[in-house]
């Protein structure tokens, strides 16, 4: 097969680098000026009000939106319930029984809805409601792109696929998984600071806390003692992904990986001889390094394919299509 002039492929590569683009760059953080001015107070307040009830739950909202993002891009799929023609990815094995704040993301719809019907997405609502979560614990605040649409569809298949991480992943598959989003070493081991906050099953951590070597044994026996071996004896019983401070967002996520006390096999595979070591050891020294980061990559991760123009829809309610 004779091969193509190599101006024909740069313009080609430069055409396709257009059309990844193209998408994130329409994005803009005063998308809703106009049309629906009192959009960012409207979700801060409900958040504001969910948070102060329940601390965890700005953690729920922060990782709906990296389960939203990583799984055909950020496109409030992941709220979508089941239909005839399609499963969605509420009953995918990462989201099922774990992922948690839809009934905040549909308190702010509804308020929106009245302010400003039928102008702002239910992917834009979760990329502020994460957001804002972060600040109200004490985390970084950052300009989120807004004009994002909605899909018509949700992805079963893909969320089981691999896309979204598992605690029991390896060091080279959390940079693969990441990668395949567009995302940097430098972005996941940031990203993965949002363990800061949050608690996780015991299904999560029992075989870390049982197997792994590298972890602290007196951290390992206070975990055993809310997580049985045995698998179906205590399965959703919690516990802090940051045993230091598990509702403010800081830094001691870093710390703790240091001292070997990392909840999930996942987190401690970022401190553990390897790569990103060092990465660890900056964060834990520097929060303002690692909130910067963090923010820069929250961005970045928010810009993932979004559904843009006249593609998908803005739904009215955020549970089913229109």
């Amino acid at each position: 097969m004779a091969s193509r002039p190599i101006t024909v492929i740069v313009a080609i590569a430069f055409l396709t680098t257009l059309a990844v683009g193209s998408a994130s760059a329409q994005l803009s953080s005063n998308f809703y000026s106009k049309s629906c001015p009192k959009v960012l107070s409207t979700v801060k307040s409900v958040v504001a009000s969910a948070v102060s009830k329940e601390r965890r739950m700005g953690a729920s909202l922060l990782r709906l939106h990296f389960h939203d993002c990583f799984v055909n891009g950020c496109d409030g799929s992941v709220l979508l319930d089941d239909t005839s023609s399609f499963q969605g990815e509420k009953t995918a094995g990462p989201n099922l029984n774990s992922l948690r704040g839809f009934n905040v993301i549909d308190r702010i719809k509804s308020k929106v809805e009245s302010a400003c019907p039928g102008v702002v997405s239910c992917a834009d609502i979760v990329a502020i409601a994460a957001r804002d979560s972060v600040v109200l614990l004490g985390g970084p605040s950052w300009e989120v792109k807004l004009g994002r649409r909605d899909a018509r569809t949700a992805s079963l298949s893909i969320a089981n696929s691999g896309a979204l991480p598992p605690p029991t992943s390896t060091l080279a598959n959390l940079i693969s998984t990441f990668a395949a989003q567009g995302l940097s070493v430098r972005d996941m081991v940031a990203l993965s600071g949002s363990h800061t906050i949050g608690q996780a099953r015991c299904t999560s951590f029992r075989a870390r806390i049982y197997n792994d070597g590298n972890i602290d044994s007196s951290f390992a026996k206070t975990r055993q003692g809310k997580c049985p071996r045995t698998v179906g004896s205590g399965d959703n019983n919690l516990a802090p992904l940051d045993l230091q401070s598990p509702t403010a967002f800081d830094s001691a996520y870093y710390k703790n990986l240091i001292s070997n006390k990392g909840l999930l096999h996942s987190d401690q595979e970022l401190f553990n001889g390897g790569s990103t070591d060092s990465l660890v050891k900056t964060y834990s020294r520097n929060p303002k390094t690692f909130n910067s980061d963090f923010a820069s990559a929250m961005i970045k991760m928010g810009n993932i394919k979004p559904l843009t123009g006249s593609k998908g829809e803005i739904r009215k309610v955020c549970s089913k299509v229109n």
